[in-house]
């Protein structure tokens, strides 16, 4: 879901530097359920933990815009 946000964020903006207290709101489910997510935080999370990711998970940040520094 946090992907999810960040891929909905990068399409809308056209960049991933997320203001660490920003909240994205996404739609999920066949109920389309509004949710809101703390993507901000989230980047910040990824890019400090970035060694511990998977190299997939890198690499779908990386593709839609992720800076790791």
């Amino acid at each position: 879901m946090n992907y999810q946000a960040a891929q909905q964020f990068f399409e809308r903006e056209g960049h991933l530097r997320v203001p660490r207290k920003h909240v994205e709101r996404i739609v999920v489910g066949e109920d389309q359920e509004e949710r809101e997510l703390r993507l901000g935080a989230w980047i910040g999370n990824q890019r400090s933990r970035a060694v511990a990711l998977s190299p997939e998970r890198v690499e779908q940040l990386s593709v839609i815009g992720m800076r790791w520094s």
